[in-house]
């Protein structure tokens, strides 16, 4: 879709790859000091198919978020910390940049019905806010245990530890 977020049933969600590609940076930091796991040893890891993990790999290699190494010791390695990773860096690196409308950032010609839309150009401070949550999001944030957090209601709520 190339905006960051899919629209499904009504929600704004990540893409299954984005999802895919957090699992895969979260398992890579488990790796040794500087240690490098493969491919086919990710994808045992976490339940992945290795098509699917390659094309992560990739994919996030091409962002400059993980590096490769070729060779009989090869493998995959984080360029960094998680705790340096924001979740906006993965997904624009996975699905491109975030936005909830074509017509965020000033951009033309991908809506039918921009010419005469009465809202044009006021989405922009919606997506402004979206990113800046988004970006004050790290990998490790998402790859800590979850708390739970007593509901209201009575039901228990997950959330990220502090």
């Amino acid at each position: 879709m190339g905006y960051g977020l899919a629209e499904g049933n009504g929600v704004l969600r990540l893409s299954k790859l984005t999802d895919y590609a957090v699992v895969v940076l979260t398992r890579l930091d488990e790796a040794e000091d500087g240690g490098v796991l493969t491919a086919p040893g990710l994808a045992a890891s976490t339940g992945l198919g290795e098509p699917t993990v390659s094309k992560v790999l990739k994919t996030l290699s091409h962002a400059g978020l993980v590096e490769g190494r070729r060779g009989a010791a090869g493998g995959y390695r984080l360029t960094r910390p998680l705790g340096a990773m924001a979740l906006t860096e993965v997904i624009t690196a996975i699905d491109g940049p975030i936005a909830l409308t074509a017509c965020v950032d000033n951009a033309a010609g991908f809506c039918d019905a921009e010419a005469r839309c009465p809202v044009r150009g006021r989405w922009d401070p919606v997506n402004d806010a979206i990113r800046r949550a988004l970006s004050g999001i790290s990998i490790a944030d998402l790859a800590g245990v979850p708390a739970v957090v007593p509901h209201p209601e009575g039901e228990p709520r997950y959330a990220a530890a502090e």
